[in-house]
């Protein structure tokens, strides 16, 4: 009886050992823990961590697109871009008013067909009547349409080529140098503008009402370079003697070509009528013609008789 009663105290103690055990890690659970379970955070537990995360970015955006947003900046280059055209403007019409870009395109209006006339025209003139030019309203046509327009392409292309073929004949006498070239193109240049000059001057002085322009004298002054380059060329291939032949060709060349085309500007009441008006003023404007023209050959024979030996 003692045994069963001793062993009957030995169980419930121990059960009741186990409930206190038990509840302990009840209480246990329901308290702070070491460590916090993550396995339970899905997708979007980690996507708003990435959203906090990103958030001050997307809230203050880049530093070029704030800046672009800003209405200051937005004004500020509206405003440089107004000033900016504005500038433009006043450019184009400063620089119209000096050098007419506009009436610089009509003598640059040109074809290859133009180009072969003229210069058929200007190394023999002999041959052609009708030197007067076309117009359509008032208004010159453009120099492709009219062989007796003037034009700025010749003139400048036979002064690109004079300099080169200088360079040439300088080079082929063991004279050439940079410098010696530079100075052979700008003394051409300075004796073409003083050209033009000494004819402006005249015409003032003489008084004559003419629609010759400015760009028209440096046409015409222009033209007496093909005539230059053919006489240094010939004198390069065949001699001194080839030289002076062929620029006495084109000197006398020239000369018919600025009487006759010049005597239609410069004597407009004569030929309106058809016929020379004497008196005074019309044999003024007679000579200041061929002065003009006797003038081309003298340059023409300035210009290159060094560059032959």
């Amino acid at each position: 009886m003692e045994y069963t009663a001793a062993h009957t105290g030995f169980r419930q103690r121990k059960l009741q050992h186990n409930m206190r055990l038990r509840n302990s890690s009840m209480d246990g659970s329901d308290g702070s823990q070491l460590f916090d379970d993550t396995s339970a955070t899905g997708p979007g537990a980690q996507g708003v961590y990435r959203n906090q995360q990103a958030g001050p970015q997307a809230a203050g955006g880049l530093p070029g697109q704030s800046l672009l947003s800003d209405p200051m900046s937005n004004l500020a280059m509206a405003y440089g871009s107004s000033l900016a055209s504005h500038g433009r403007e006043m450019v184009d019409k400063n620089l119209d008013r000096f050098i007419p870009i506009s009436k610089l395109k009509y003598y640059f209006a040109v074809d290859t067909v133009y180009v072969g006339k003229k210069l058929g025209i200007l190394v023999f003139p002999y041959m052609h009547e009708n030197w007067e030019v076309s117009y359509q309203q008032d208004i010159p046509v453009a120099p492709r349409f009219d062989v007796n327009a003037p034009d700025l392409y010749i003139p400048t292309m036979g002064f690109i080529t004079y300099v080169l073929v200088a360079g040439l004949a300088l080079g082929t006498q063991n004279r050439f140098s940079p410098e010696l070239l530079g100075v052979q193109a700008s003394s051409a240049l300075v004796w073409l503008i003083m050209e033009v000059l000494a004819v402006l001057l005249s015409l003032y002085l003489v008084t004559v009402n003419t629609d010759l322009t400015t760009i028209d004298l440096l046409a015409f002054s222009g033209y007496k370079y093909v005539g230059m380059i053919l006489g240094v060329v010939a004198g390069l291939l065949f001699g001194k003697l080839a030289y002076y032949l062929s620029l006495l060709w084109c000197c006398a060349a020239i000369f018919v070509f600025m009487i006759r085309t010049l005597r239609l500007k410069l004597l407009s009441e004569a030929a309106a009528e058809g016929k020379l008006v004497r008196g005074a003023r019309n044999q003024l404007r007679m000579y200041l013609t061929m002065s003009i023209a006797a003038a081309q050959p003298v340059f023409m024979y300035w210009l290159t008789y060094h560059l032959i030996r």
